[in-house]
């Protein structure tokens, strides 16, 4: 039935999503490899620190499947749906979308009813995808004003193009291809849009071919993962431009633009350089004078020194640890860039409010490969794996992190295997951040926490159309 108010959690505004009410729920991708015959789930965790189930698992709706290999997913509808344009402000955030990059099959959960125990509602099994898009991996999800964006890794026989297929947001019917020109565009990782200059960005990664049976050493030294950035007309669907890093800048990843919809920049992470281990953060902008999208680094984190005989197989040669930066995500107002290096197991903030000048503002270490930090709450205890996915809340106080980056991968930088923890860093309205000692949940064996979207939305799955 159609609502006649819109969806009390879309805003028209980041302002005024920034003053909504504190999350009292996280849900959680939880993946199980498929090899021992746990199943995937979406878990429910409790975040209101006046619960008595306070940091703790408190629901989860378990998929017919393991082995999907989970990723990121998202909402069906959110503040896009108030852009003066959208067909459908009656929308709401109900619905879950779920994709497995490795099983290709999509996952659709209905919150609405009882959020702390989700129901699985629908599946689109691979063959749907297949036939109605020719893609294949499906990842990043975003809600648009006019329906469900997903795009994916490949084509089906493993190999390129990735591109963007979208879905109907009521009836979750696959619609089909979203580019019309796709240019030189092969790799795809992620995408994201500036719904006030009509401009989609995407990156690159790597094909399912060369990701899913592991980090390719060979691709990699051979500079074959991804290293430019694609700017698209998002109204026309075709390319405009293609902005390359450099060679040695391998795989572009997460995309992060400006929340305000005036604000023409963003920011990308590469998670290594053939040069020196580093990884960087990246800043796109539209350049007023020429009217070109352009691309500068503005962020570098080098790696650090360690002993080869604390180093797995594939990194022990090379005698450091690298930063392997993962994900970013930014704070609503913009203000503040948050970076996780999966590898040295650091969580860093960043002051951005100039863009071309980001300020290191805080840092926690929990995990890594070398140092294996331990969580406050039992400091004798060494953790593995690091922050990887990371969240934040809609006013900023609060900065969810899980520590599984992707299956094949974990099992060559954490060989002995990833024991799947969430925690929370609290943000100081002065900058800086500490992690909460409450907080920390870890799960069973064999299951591994990936991305979180908090309950009535947060940092990375809402745009607006009004500054």
């Amino acid at each position: 039935m159609a609502r006649l108010l819109p969806d009390p959690t879309f805003y028209p505004s980041p302002t005024m999503a920034a003053e909504a009410a504190p999350e009292s729920l996280a849900y959680v991708a939880l993946l199980a490899t498929g090899d021992n015959g746990q199943k995937d789930a979406l878990g429910v965790v409790d975040t209101d620190p006046r619960s008595t189930d306070f940091g703790r698992l408190v629901g989860r709706v378990e998929l017919p499947h393991g082995g999907n290999e989970l990723h990121h997913f998202g909402w069906n509808a959110c503040s896009s749906h108030l852009c003066g344009y959208a067909p459908n402000p009656h929308m709401e955030r109900r619905f879950l979308v779920v994709p497995g990059i490795h099983s290709s099959r999509i996952h659709v959960v209905d919150t609405k009813q009882d959020p702390r125990n989700p129901r699985l509602v629908k599946v689109l099994e691979p063959e749907e995808v297949f036939r109605k898009t020719g893609y294949a991996a499906p990842h990043t999800v975003h809600c648009g004003p006019d329906g469900i964006y997903m795009n994916a890794l490949g084509s089906i026989d493993g190999d390129g193009p990735g591109g963007i297929f979208v879905i109907d947001h009521e009836t979750f019917e696959v619609k089909g291809r979203w580019e019309r020109e796709r240019g030189p565009q092969n790799l795809a990782y992620d995408f994201w849009w500036h719904l006030g200059h009509d401009t989609m960005i995407t990156s690159e990664w790597g094909t399912p071919n060369m990701v899913q049976d592991g980090l390719n050493p060979e691709l990699l030294m051979g500079g074959k993962y991804g290293n430019s950035i694609h700017v698209w007309d998002l109204k026309t669907r075709r390319h405009l431009s293609k902005l390359e890093l450099g060679a040695e800048q391998q795989m572009v990843l997460e995309l992060r633009p400006a929340h305000n919809p005036r604000r023409a920049y963003g920011f990308v992470g590469v998670v290594i350089s053939l040069a020196d281990l580093s990884s960087s953060i990246w800043t796109w902008y539209l350049d007023a004078d020429s009217g070109q999208w352009k691309v500068r680094k503005v962020i570098e984190i080098p790696a650090e020194p360690a002993d080869p005989a604390l180093l797995p197989p594939i990194l022990a040669p090379f005698g450091a640890v690298p930063p392997l930066v993962s994900d970013i995500n930014l704070s609503l107002d913009d203000r503040q860039l948050y970076v996780s290096c999966w590898g040295t197991g650091e969580l860093r903030q960043y002051d951005v409010t100039d863009p071309f000048e980001p300020k290191l503002t805080g840092s926690v270490r929990i995990g890594g490969i070398v140092r294996r930090t331990p969580h406050p709450s039992n400091p004798q205890r060494p953790l593995n794996g690091a922050p990887q996915m990371v969240e934040i809340s809609r006013d900023g106080s609060r900065v969810y992190i899980t520590n599984s980056l992707y299956s094949p991968w974990d099992a060559q930088f954490y060989p002995e295997g990833i024991r799947g923890w969430m925690a929370k860093a609290d943000v100081s309205p002065q900058g800086g951040m500490k992690l909460d000692e409450r907080f920390l949940v870890e799960f069973e064996d064999g299951i591994r926490p990936h991305q979180v979207r908090l309950q009535g939305g947060d940092a990375s799955s809402d745009s607006f159309c009004y500054a």
